[in-house]
Parts: structure tokens; sequence; C-alpha cells
């Protein structure tokens, strides 16, 4: 992604407008090495497991982003061997509202990951989520298939893939 967040805001005012893109709201804080990430969003309502990220990440990611709503489980759902498992399988980046542990070794993945904290503790290596389900976070829906921009302005969700996306400098 080449143009910020703010920049495809400003070219596509009318989607904002109309609700066809959508800010997430949120203080998401940066943990993966990359500070831009796109790609269309795969949903996950995980109920403080991750046996469903584990077998999601372990396909084929195909430049998409894995987006998790953990609920209010305060439990790390995402940590240092499945953020390489994410880079090695070509999955774009992750998105938890939730939390994340392993930051230190997190910040050296080249994989964009946002999520709203750390937590020590790991969740439960157990199934029990929804994959593909339509999530509500903060009050914005997240649908399988939306394109997820993230960057240091902010994240955005759009019904479809922006034109121009990928132009302007770095």
């Amino acid at each position: 992604m080449n143009l910020s967040t703010s920049d495809l805001c400003d070219r596509h005012s009318a989607l904002l407008i109309e609700g066809d893109l959508r800010v997430l709201p949120g203080d998401w804080c940066r943990y993966g090495a990359l500070q831009r990430f796109q790609g269309p969003v795969v949903t996950l309502q995980a109920h403080g497991c991750n046996g469903e990220i584990r077998t999601l990440l372990a396909g084929n990611g195909e430049g998409r982003v894995l987006v998790i709503d953990a609920g209010l489980n305060p439990l790390a759902l995402l940590g240092d061997n499945l953020a390489a498992l994410a880079l090695k399988n070509g999955w774009a980046g992750v998105l938890i509202n939730g939390n994340v542990r392993d930051s230190a070794q997190l910040a050296q993945t080249q994989l964009g990951i946002f999520a709203t904290g750390c937590w020590p503790a790991r969740s439960n290596n157990e199934s029990g989520g929804i994959v593909q389900e339509v999530l509500t976070i903060r009050g914005v829906d997240v649908f399988p298939g939306d394109w997820l921009y993230a960057d240091p302005d902010g994240v955005l969700l759009s019904r479809i893939e922006l034109p121009g996306a990928s132009e302007g400098p770095r």
C-alpha cells in the first residue's frame, strides 16, 4: 500500500459518505515490522481460543488479512510462532481486537500486525471460534471479503478494492 489511509479517505470521500468505506475506530497498536498492509479480509470470532487461528494461518494466505475479535477475553491470541506461520504462508497481516504476546519478536516479523494490546498469557489451543462470521468491532461491521487498509494513521475497511491504493510515493 503506497497511499496512506488518510490519502485513501481523501480520494474516496464519496465511499465514506455512502458507508462503503469505513474507518475502524480504536487505538490500534502496531506490533509487526510492517507499518502498512492491506488485503482482503478473513474474519474470525475467536472467543479466546486459537485453534482456528493456527488452522487459518497454516493455509495459503494469498495476501489476505485475518481479522480476529477476541470479545472480552484478555488472553493473547497471537505470538511469535503464529506470526512466523502467517509470514511463511503469505498472509499480509493480522488485526486483532484483543491481545498479542511476544511483542519484541513480533516487532522483528515482516508482517502487518495490529492489536489493541499485549498480554503475557496465551490463549487456549482449542477450537471454539467462528470463521467468516460478520464481526462488529467498536460499532463497525467487518464483513468477510472486505478490503482492509492499515497504517499508522488508522484502519479502513472497504466493500471493494480501492482503485489507486497502490499508487503514489512510499
